[in-house]
């Protein structure tokens, strides 16, 4: 059985004081003992694993082959470094590919354009043309107002501005319709960039956040599969994950003191304090989730070790105590009085799995009575 302290027991529930003054005088095989003024600590049992803060995993979110592996177990790491380097030759084609289409779209919406500036130049003359067609006319419709020039020549003026017009509106449409459509070629292609230098980026696996690799999980020239864990990182600082029985969850508060022992340590004792509670019982082995922090961190980063702690929910300092055994029932004792057996009843406090808090019923002179099955 593994221990805490002197009085602390972790194969139980509860923090076990030392036992009592023992046997002071025996009547009729019964052992006379006395309450004494102590300490006695109530403790709750957790067990739990020692798990980095913000631990996550790194997967991979394309298929193929390691090429590099720039990280090792324990490393510090920064938000965005570089972890493993998968294969990526058809990735790198797409992305190139993608990359002379969207040159090429981008040139045809600028100003070198040949495509544009061939219909910008049409546009241009065409509104010259119109110009100028239109001032022979209104010249023509001018002269005819005063009776001066033929009705040949104005209608020979209109029909010529009314095609200048036309011609005019059409290269218009015909520009605006091939800038909309490079536009649209344009943003199709940035589009096609984009997604195609997302899907290059998958074969870059980075870290999420600033802390350390705790675990790499692939070599270099081994295959990885989408959704494929590769490495398991986290914080620096480590997060003590407690399960408590569903029975002694409502003892346990924020701030309370936590004596633990991790396997990897042997029997140091370490201590921590209780930093959060989770309200959703897991039903499977009926315990509550609460989170403990190192009061002073163990050197070496380990994660994933076993632990066992005891959760000190009350302690008292010169308490009236007698050993558990003495108790008759949950409220009652055996004592002498008169050098006689009596009956009677007490109010207890923090009960330990050894030792009981005795509230009023008894002094310290009381002699109570241990019946010989409780011995």
């Amino acid at each position: 059985m593994k221990t805490l302290l002197h009085h602390t027991t972790f194969r139980g529930r509860l923090l076990t004081g030392a036992v009592l003054s023992g046997m002071l005088l025996s009547c009729r095989q019964e052992t006379v003992v006395y309450p004494e003024k102590k300490e006695i600590i109530e403790t709750v049992y957790a067990s739990g694993k020692i798990t980095a803060e913000n631990e996550y995993s790194r997967f991979a979110l394309c298929n193929g082959t390691i090429l590099q592996k720039l990280v090792k177990d324990g490393d510090s790491v920064h938000k965005g470094q570089l972890l493993y380097v998968i294969s990526n030759d058809a990735a790198k084609e797409r992305a190139h590919a993608a990359s002379n289409s969207y040159q090429v779209a981008a040139i045809n919406l600028s100003g070198r354009s040949p495509l544009l500036n061939e219909l910008r130049l049409a546009l241009q003359n065409a509104e010259v043309k119109f110009r100028n067609d239109s001032l022979n006319y209104h010249r023509w419709k001018n002269l005819w107002s005063h009776d001066i020039g033929t009705r040949s020549n104005l209608d020979n003026a209109y029909s010529a501005y009314q095609v200048s017009l036309n011609e005019k509106e059409r290269a218009v449409q015909q520009y605006q319709s091939l800038l909309n459509e490079m536009q649209v070629s344009h943003s199709n292609a940035q589009s096609q960039l984009a997604a195609a230098r997302q899907d290059l980026q998958e074969y870059f696996i980075r870290s999420n956040c600033d802390g350390i690799v705790y675990q790499t999980l692939k070599e270099v020239g081994e295959a990885v599969h989408t959704s494929e864990a590769v490495a398991l990182l986290g914080d620096h600082h480590r997060v003590i994950r407690l399960a408590i029985d569903q029975q002694d969850i409502n003892k346990v508060k924020k701030g309370q003191l936590v004596l633990l022992q991790m396997d990897v340590t042997g029997t140091t004792i370490h201590e921590a304090l209780i930093t959060h509670i989770y309200p959703v019982m897991n039903e499977a082995d009926q315990t509550f989730r609460a989170d403990a922090a190192f009061k002073v961190p163990p050197v070496q980063p380990f994660i994933h070790s076993s632990i066992e702690a005891n959760v000190i929910v009350q302690r008292k300092s010169n308490a009236l105590v007698l050993p558990r055994k003495a108790l008759v029932g949950a409220d009652s004792l055996w004592i002498q009085h008169n050098g006689e057996k009596r009956k009677i009843g007490i109010r207890t406090g923090i009960a330990t799995l050894e030792n009981v808090e005795v509230l009023a019923g008894v002094k310290e002179t009381t002699p109570v009575l241990l019946s010989p099955e409780a011995q």
